[in-house]
């Protein structure tokens, strides 16, 4: 063999071997992030300012190197189970509902009461209710076996996400009350059609004008993110899983109240049969602004815990349009809600209350 042909054959092995190299090496890099052992130990993200957390960029300098916290399966699980404790207290409120009174020559069992009721709780897309005037206590309650009581009224509420109550639905409303008055030898008392119409129609033209659900996109800036990271990611933050794969959520002080906000990726990317080898490139962040009261200072938490996820994971926090989200706009969107909280207060249908809860639902 030449020294020609050997020169070419040693060239030739010399830039195979790097090509191999190069194409492991944008493997690895390419990989997504991966969950940190739980035998890890307990590692606090490192302080950054906002405006460090907010925006990353190829020139800037590298990030102090960080590992990610830990994850106990079964931490949080009291804290689910606590999201929402239903309690058996009476709904009906004249402030957004049509109420129609059932009275009585005489009392009535629970049970009588119970088989009376229709089949379904709604009418049409409202909520319908019934409930009873205990005759102990003089207080009302959703009916029950064992007890007694002397009057009951029925309910339709005026308006929900889903629009006002329209004339077709008060019809119905009127034929399932009726049904159930008969039933228990009642008589009952409606409100003129035409003016709860009309109550409704305001009433959702409010809501309509107060209503907000805010989100925040974290996008990965180079590397993506693993299910597993993502999890690890958001427990960090107080999050639990949720019964939707894909979805967190960080539970309210008080129980008895919905989550105080959403974190979440694409369920088909949650449910891979090799999630860990998964890609994601976006988190949302999502708060639901009626449903969470205001003390709970939903919006500062939800910039807390985006600033942190951003300078944790290595991610860039934009909006809908992909524009970056910048601690002065966000200023200016805690502002507005402040003055969206003192018009809901105004209007006794304060935020993160019962009655808040339902109308914006």
């Amino acid at each position: 063999m030449s020294t020609l042909q050997i020169s070419l054959a040693v060239g030739g092995s010399l830039v195979l071997v790097g090509l191999v190299a190069h194409s492991a090496w944008s493997v690895r890099k390419n990989q997504p992030k991966q969950a940190a052992p739980k035998a890890g130990p307990e590692i606090e993200a490192p302080p950054t300012s906002a405006e460090d957390s907010l925006f990353h960029f190829d020139n800037a300098s590298a990030p102090p190197e960080r590992l990610e916290p830990r994850f106990e399966p079964d931490a949080g699980l009291a804290a689910l189970t606590q999201l929402t404790t239903p309690e058996r207290k009476p709904v009906l409120d004249s402030l957004i509902d049509a109420v129609a009174p059932v009275a009585l020559e005489s009392p009535v069992s629970g049970e009588a009461a119970l088989a009376a009721m229709p089949s379904t709780r709604r009418v049409g897309s409202k909520p319908f209710a019934i409930e009873g005037l205990h005759e102990g206590s003089r207080e009302w309650e959703i009916p029950a076996a064992g007890h007694r009581y002397s009057a009951f009224q029925c309910g339709v509420q005026l308006a929900n996400r889903t629009g006002a109550l329209n004339a077709i639905e008060y019809s119905e409303f009127v034929m399932k009350t009726q049904a159930f008055a008969d039933a228990i030898g009642g008589e009952v008392e409606f409100s003129e059609m035409l003016g709860e119409v009309a109550r409704a129609r305001e009433l959702d033209q409010f809501a309509g004008t107060h209503d907000a659900q805010l989100s925040f996109k974290l996008r990965a800036v180079k590397t993506a993110w693993s299910p597993g990271y993502v999890q690890q990611s958001a427990a960090s933050q107080g999050f639990v899983a949720s019964a939707t794969p894909g979805r967190w959520l960080l539970p309210a002080r008080l129980s008895g109240h919905g989550p105080i906000l959403g974190l979440s990726f694409d369920s088909q990317a949650a449910q891979a049969e090799d999630p860990e080898q998964t890609a994601i490139f976006e988190l949302t962040l999502s708060l639901d602004v009626p449903q969470v009261l205001r003390t709970e200072a939903p919006f500062a938490r939800m910039c807390e815990v985006a600033i942190s996820l951003a300078g944790l994971m290595d991610g860039v926090i934009i909006d809908d349009n992909a524009i970056l989200v910048r601690p002065e706009a966000m200023e200016v969107i805690h502002a507005d809600l402040e003055q969206l909280y003192d018009r809901l207060d105004a209007r006794e249908l304060s935020a993160g209350s019962a009655l808040g809860r339902r109308l914006f639902s």
